[in-house]
C-alpha cells in the first residue's frame, strides 16, 4: 500500500502565491518572445533564449559569443520587442556594407515603410520605427540633440568589440555614455576574455546590464595545415580541436615533413599527397623524397590549393589574403590555370544576376571597372572581395556566394567584420599581415575573427580552418593561435576636438570631465590602479620591516645609507648629464640649421645623411624638414635623435625646389651622394665634449659626499655591510613604490588630462574662452560641433581663415580630399597631379592648407598631444576630375587608385562637403560645397 503523501513536502513543492504571480507576469511580459521563437525555423540555443528573456524583461544586455553563433538573433528580437511596444529601435553597425545588408534583411521582415537606413551618404526613410545606421551617425544625432531619440526604446550595437579600434573605437563609447537612460542597449560582441569587465562597466554607466557569454561554436571547427605534400590535421591524434588546452600536441607528421628535404618534383609530390582528416585520420602517406639539400619550403600553388579543397569537399571557401593586389593576383592565377568551379546551369544563373544588378552602370565606366574581366571570374565560380572594388561589385559577389554559385572568394580581412558570408572552409595564406607600418603576426583575436566564418549553421556538420604553409611558417605558432579562442577588449577611447567642443557646449567643463571619467578607457585604467594601490600598500609594510632591520649601535644608519644612495645616484647622474648635454647641443644644432646644410644622423631608423630643405629656428622644439640621400622626406625631431647629429657639410638647394615632387627629391639626393667626399663625416660631437666638461663639476660634488660618508659614525661599524644590505633593499623597494605611485598618478584622470590639453589648443586658437571651470565655446568654436573628421580642427581653421574661399566646386572637393586621404606607400614616389599647377589657385590653397596643418601640429606638440596626420595630395587630381564631370576612366587616368577606392573616397568627400555646406561662415563656400556634391553624386558614386 502506498503511504500517504507528506503534506509538508507537497506544499513545499508548490510555488507560493507571490511566485505564481511573478511567473504569470513574466509570461505576459515575454508573450511576444514566444511568438518570435515560433516564427523561427530553428530552436534557440540556451544563450540566445537567456539573452532574449533579459531583453523582454526590459534590461540592457551584453552578448559575447563566437562568430557564427547566432548573436544577431538577440538583436533581431530586441527590434521586434520595441516595434511591438510602439517604440523606435536603432540597429547600428561599424561599416556601411553591413548596414546595407541588415537594412535589406529587415525590410523583408517588416516592410519597406517600417525600416529606414542612415549612413554617411545615404538617407532612406530616416523617421521609420526601425532604422539601421552606422555608429557614427547615431553619435552625430546624439550631439545634435535630435528629437528622433525621444521615442528610442532600444539600440542594438552590433560588433561592439569594434570599440578597440584605434581610429574609430571612441564612437562606440560616446554612444554608450550619452544615450538617454531610458534607452536599453543590446551589445553584441565576439568572444572576449574580459566580457565580465566590459559588462561591469556597462552596468556602471547604463544601469542594470546583464552579461551573457557563450564560448561554444554551433559548428565545430577543425584546424588544418596545407603543405605541398597535402592537407594535414594541425593537432596530434587524440587532441580534441574544440578544447585543445593551452599547449596541445601537434601532428608529428607536419614536423617530420618540415625537416625533410622536399624541393624536387614539388608539384608531383603535392598531387600525390592529397590526404587529410577526411581520408587518413591518423595522417597521410609520405610520398617518396629526394636526397637534395633543402632550399627552403615554399607555398603550394594557389590553383593546387583550390583543387585539393574541391576534391576534399571543402568548398565553398573564403581565402584571406592581406592585400587587395594579392586578392586580384590570386583570382587571376587560379583562372589562368583553367580551373572552372561551376557548371553550365550555374554560369547562366550567374550571368542573369550580373546583368540584372549591373544594368545601371554607365557604359563609359565599364572599361575602368574591368567589367568583362570581373564577369569572367565570377562565371568560373571565383571572385575577389576587398575595399578596392566598387560597392555594387562587392554586393554581387556576396549575393552569388550566399546562393552557392561562387565557390572561392579571395578576400581581405574586412570581410570578417560581420558581413553574412559563411563558408565551409576558411583559408589563411599567411599568419602575418601589413598594418600600415610594418608586417606583424596575427593575434589570437584576429585568427578567431577570420576563422569564425568557417562552418555554415544548418548546412555544415563541421567547419575547417586551413593555413597554407608559407616561408617562415611555424606550426607551433599556429597551435598557440588556434588554441586561444578569446582575446581581451582594450579601450582606444580618446577625446577628439569635436568631442571636446560638443561636451563643453552641452555640459560645461566639470561635467565634461566627469563624463570622460565614465569611459571604458578610464574604467580599465582605474581597475589597474586598484591592484597598484594594493601593491604600494604592501611595499609600505616591507619598507617598515627593512627600516627596523638596520638599527645600528654607532648611530643613525639610515642617515648613513642615504649618503651612500646619493653617491650612487651622483655617479649615475654623471652619465646622464653627458646625455642631457648631448640632447641640448643637438637641439641647438637643429634650430641653427640652414637650408642646404647636410647633417649626419648618428643612429636609429633615420641614420645616414640628409639635407635641410625647410629650416626651423624654434629653440625649444625645432623640427626642420630634410631629404635623405635616398630621396625620402621627413621632419627631424629631437625625440628621434638619441645618437645626436652633426653638420657634415652643405649642398645647394634650388630656389624653386618642390619637396612634394618625387623627381626633385631624387635629384637633390643625387647631389648629396655626389658631394659625399667633401663632407666631414668624423666631426667630433660638441655635445659630448660639453657633457664631459659638465660632468667634472658633478664629480666634485660626489667627492664631497664621500668625505661626509667616511666621517659618519656608522662608517666604522663592524656590521656596516650587513646593515647596508638591508638599507639597499630599503632604497630599492622605495624606488619601486615611487614608480608605482607615478603610474597611479598618470592613470588617474588620464582621459580628462587629454581633454584639458585639447581645451588648451582650442583656447590658443580662439575656439573657447575663459579659464578654470568657466570655459565656454566661442562663435568660431560652435562651427566645429558638426564637423566630424580626424582633421576636424584643420578643416575648421581653413574655413574660418578663408583658405578655400576662392576655390571652384571641383577644387573645393579636391582640397577637402587632402584632409581625408591616407597616402599609400607607392604615393611617396609619385608627383601629385594639381589642376592649374602648384602655383595656381588650387595649388596655392593646398599649400596654405599645409601651413594651417603645420601650425596646429606645432600647437599639438607644445601641449603634449600626438602628431596630426599631414594633408595628402594623392587623389587631388582624381577627385577634381570626377567633380568636374569626367568619366571614371578619365578621372583615374595616370593614377594607381582602384575604382572601389575612388568611389569610397568620393563618398567620404561628399560627406564632409555636406558638413561644410552647413557650417562654413562664407555663404559662397556653402553654395560651392553643395554644387560639388551635386557634381560628384552620380554614376557609380551615386549607387
Amino acid at each position: 500500500m502506498t503511504p500517504p503523501a507528506d503534506s509538508d513536502s507537497s506544499s513545499a513543492s508548490e510555488p507560493s502565491p507571490a511566485e505564481r504571480y511573478a511567473a504569470a507576469k513574466a509570461r505576459t511580459r515575454r508573450g511576444d518572445l514566444e511568438l518570435f521563437i515560433q516564427s523561427l525555423k530553428f530552436p534557440l540555443d540556451d544563450f540566445q533564449r537567456e539573452a532574449c528573456e533579459v531583453v523582454a524583461d526590459g534590461h540592457s544586455v551584453l552578448v559575447a559569443a563566437p562568430t557564427g553563433a547566432g548573436k544577431t538573433i538577440v538583436g533581431e528580437y530586441a527590434l521586434r520587442h520595441a516595434f511591438d511596444q510602439g517604440e523606435k529601435a536603432f540597429y547600428t553597425t561599424p561599416i556601411k556594407a553591413l548596414s546595407n545588408q541588415k537594412f535589406q534583411d529587415l525590410r523583408a521582415v517588416y516592410g519597406a515603410e517600417n525600416v529606414g537606413l542612415l549612413t554617411g551618404d545615404t538617407s532612406i526613410n530616416s523617421e521609420a520605427d526601425i532604422v539601421v545606421m552606422t555608429t557614427e551617425v547615431l553619435r552625430n544625432m546624439i550631439y545634435a540633440g535630435s528629437r528622433t531619440l525621444d521615442r528610442l526604446g532600444v539600440v542594438v550595437l552590433d560588433e561592439v568589440h569594434y570599440l578597440a579600434d584605434r581610429f574609430r573605437g571612441s564612437v562606440w563609447e560616446e554612444v554608450i555614455i550619452h544615450l538617454n537612460e531610458r534607452t536599453s542597449i543590446v551589445a553584441l560582441s565576439a568572444t572576449v576574455s574580459n566580457a565580465e569587465e566590459f559588462g561591469a562597466w556597462l552596468h556602471e554607466v547604463r544601469g542594470d546590464t546583464r552579461v551573457i557569454v557563450s564560448e561554444r561554436r554551433p559548428v565545430p571547427l577543425w584546424p588544418h595545415v596545407m603543405m605541398r605534400e597535402g592537407i594535414f590535421d594541425l593537432y596530434s591524434p587524440g587532441v580534441d580541436p574544440q578544447n585543445p588546452g593551452p599547449t596541445p600536441a601537434l601532428n608529428p607528421e607536419i614536423e617530420a615533413i618540415t625537416r625533410r628535404d622536399r624541393t624536387r618534383d614539388s608539384r608531383s609530390s603535392f598531387n600525390q599527397g592529397r590526404h587529410g582528416r577526411h581520408q587518413h585520420r591518423s595522417g597521410g602517406h609520405r610520398p617518396g623524397g629526394g636526397d637534395s639539400k633543402p632550399r627552403g619550403r615554399r607555398s603550394p600553388p594557389r590553383f593546387a590549393v583550390v583543387d585539393v579543397l574541391d576534391q576534399q569537399a571543402l568548398l565553398p571557401a573564403i581565402v584571406f589574403v592581406f592585400s587587395r593586389a594579392g586578392c586580384e593576383d590570386a583570382v587571376d592565377q587560379v583562372r589562368r590555370s583553367g580551373l572552372v568551379l561551376t557548371d553550365e546551369h550555374q554560369r547562366r544563373r550567374i550571368a542573369d544576376i550580373i546583368d540584372e544588378r549591373c544594368a545601371g552602370i554607365p557604359t563609359e565606366d565599364l572599361g575602368a571597372l574591368q567589367f568583362d574581366h570581373w564577369r569572367d571570374h565570377l562565371e568560373a565560380g571565383i571572385a575577389a572581395h576587398h575595399a578596392g572594388m566598387i560597392p555594387l561589385f562587392k554586393e554581387v559577389v556576396e549575393e552569388l556566394f550566399g546562393a552557392g554559385l561562387i565557390k572561392v572568394v579571395y578576400a581581405t580581412e574586412t570581410l570578417a567584420l560581420g558581413i553574412n558570408m559563411p563558408a565551409r572552409s576558411v583559408v589563411l595564406e599567411k599568419l602575418v599581415k601589413w598594418d600600415g607600418k610594418g608586417h606583424k603576426d596575427l593575434t589570437a583575436g584576429e585568427y578567431t575573427q577570420l576563422t569564425g566564418r568557417a562552418g555554415r549553421r544548418g548546412i555544415d556538420v563541421e567547419g575547417h580552418a586551413v593555413v597554407v604553409e608559407h616561408p617562415g611558417f611555424d606550426a607551433a605558432q599556429l597551435g598557440r593561435l588556434a588554441s586561444r579562442r578569446t582575446y581581451p577588449l582594450i579601450s582606444s577611447f580618446q577625446p577628439s576636438y569635436n568631442m571636446t567642443i560638443n561636451l563643453l557646449s552641452s555640459s560645461g567643463v566639470e561635467r565634461s570631465r566627469e563624463v570622460l571619467e565614465m569611459s571604458f578607457a578610464q574604467y580599465q585604467a582605474d581597475q589597474g590602479v586598484v591592484g597598484k594601490a594594493r601593491r604600494a600598500k604592501d611595499l609600505d609594510a616591507t619598507l617598515a620591516g627593512y627600516k627596523d632591520a638596520v638599527t645600528c649601535s654607532k648611530g643613525n644608519f639610515m642617515e648613513y645609507a642615504a649618503l651612500r644612495e646619493k653617491i650612487a645616484r651622483s655617479q649615475k647622474g654623471s652619465a646622464k648629464q653627458v646625455k642631457a648635454a648631448m640632447r641640448e647641443a643637438t637641439a641647438d644644432t637643429l634650430s641653427a640649421l640652414r637650408r642646404g646644410d647636410v647633417v649626419k644622423i648618428g643612429g636609429g631608423r633615420r641614420a645616414g645623411l640628409a639635407v635641410v630643405v625647410i629650416p626651423d629656428a624654434d629653440a625649444s622644439a625645432p623640427r626642420p624638414t630634410v631629404v635623405t640621400d635616398q630621396g625620402r622626406i621627413f621632419r627631424l625631431a629631437l625625440s628621434e635623435l638619441h645618437h645626436g647629429l652633426d653638420v657634415a657639410g652643405a649642398v645647394p638647394v634650388p630656389k624653386k625646389f618642390d619637396s612634394r615632387n618625387a623627381r626633385s627629391r631624387s635629384e637633390l639626393a643625387q647631389v648629396v651622394v655626389n658631394a659625399k667626399p667633401t663632407f666631414d663625416l668624423n666631426a667630433h660631437k660638441k655635445a659630448k665634449r660639453q657633457g664631459i666638461a659638465d660632468a667634472g663639476g658633478l664629480e666634485r660634488e660626489t667627492e664631497a659626499l664621500r668625505r661626509k660618508m667616511r666621517a659618519h659614525p656608522c662608517h666604522h661599524c663592524p656590521d656596516r655591510e650587513s646593515h647596508a644590505r638591508w638599507a639597499e633593499r630599503y632604497f630599492r623597494t622605495l624606488r619601486d613604490k615611487d614608480k608605482i605611485a607615478n603610474e597611479i598618478s598618470r592613470a588617474t584622470g588620464s582621459i580628462a588630462r587629454i581633454f584639458d590639453r585639447r581645451l588648451a589648443v582650442l583656447g590658443d586658437l580662439g575656439y573657447v574662452e575663459g579659464s578654470g571651470t568657466e570655459i565656454s565655446v566661442t562663435e568660431a568654436g560652435a562651427m566645429m560641433r558638426t564637423l566630424y573628421s580626424e582633421n576636424d580642427l584643420v578643416m575648421s581653421e581653413c574655413l574660418r581663415m578663408g583658405v578655400w574661399n576662392d576655390l571652384t566646386p571641383p577644387a573645393l572637393a579636391a582640397a577637402v580630399s587632402t584632409l581625408l586621404y591616407n597616402g599609400r606607400r607607392e604615393d611617396e614616389n609619385r608627383t601629385p597631379n594639381i589642376p592649374g599647377g602648384p602655383h595656381g589657385v588650387l595649388g596655392t590653397a593646398l599649400n596654405e592648407t599645409v601651413r594651417v596643418w603645420s601650425r596646429i601640429d606645432d600647437l599639438q606638440g607644445a601641449h603634449h598631444l600626438p602628431e596630426l596626420n599631414a594633408p595628402h595630395w594623392g587623389i587631388v587630381g582624381a577627385i577634381h576630375g570626377w567633380a568636374q564631370g569626367k568619366s571614371l576612366a578619365a578621372s583615374l587616368k595616370g593614377t594607381d587608385t582602384a575604382p572601389g577606392d575612388m568611389v569610397r573616397w568620393c563618398k567620404q568627400v561628399i560627406d564632409i562637403l555636406d558638413q561644410v555646406a552647413q557650417v562654413a561662415p562664407n555663404e559662397v563656400v556653402q553654395g560651392r560645397a553643395r554644387a560639388a556634391i551635386d557634381g560628384m553624386r552620380r554614376g557609380v558614386v551615386a549607387y
